[in-house]
């Protein structure tokens, strides 16, 4: 008989709530929140962190969660897109997708607002991306390159790009 402990006890805050779970060491945070509390919105894609459709924000950064074990993320502050504004509240992000019909099927639609939003708290703390042209400024602009640069974990299947990049923009001025 093993004595491999194969179960742990863990707490995340999640959307603002602390919570307390016992779950298999293996479970990725994308299952920990579909299966074990119910929040679909992240949704499991290519299961390899390539599509994106999994982000969340993990202490306020963009993280595919389909990659993290949810037991490394004991204390972590999870926001996921139910998190983030409700039908009635919506985030500014969430707006401006819907104002510029950048949804189509919406399939990768809460991935792309989460990692949006944790692009653009990147930008405001001053984080250079690969298109990022001055390096030595103290502010980067927000152009269309810079957010295709930022944005390139996430894919659209539908071809939505032509509306996710000015969406994103409307919250970047």
């Amino acid at each position: 008989m093993s004595d491999v402990q194969t179960v742990s006890r863990i707490s995340l805050r999640v959307n603002g709530q602390s919570r307390e779970l016992s779950i298999d060491n293996r479970t990725t945070l994308l299952d920990v929140l579909r299966e074990h509390l119910d929040l679909v919105g992240s949704k499991k894609g290519c299961d390899h962190g390539q599509c994106g459709a999994c982000t969340v924000l993990v202490d306020g950064r963009r993280a595919n969660s389909c990659l993290l074990f949810a037991v490394a993320m004991e204390g972590a502050d999870i926001t996921t897109i139910e998190g983030l504004g409700a039908d009635v509240g919506m985030h500014p992000v969430q707006s401006s997708f819907v104002d510029r019909d950048a949804l189509q099927c919406g399939y990768c639609t809460p991935g792309q607002i989460c990692s949006a939003v944790g692009m653009l708290a990147e930008v405001g703390a001053g984080w250079p991306s690969a298109a990022t042209e001055d390096l030595g400024s103290q502010s980067i602009t927000v152009d269309a390159n810079e957010v295709r640069e930022r944005m390139s974990g996430n894919f659209c299947r539908c071809g939505a790009y032509a509306n996710i990049v000015p969406a994103i923009l409307d919250n970047a001025r």
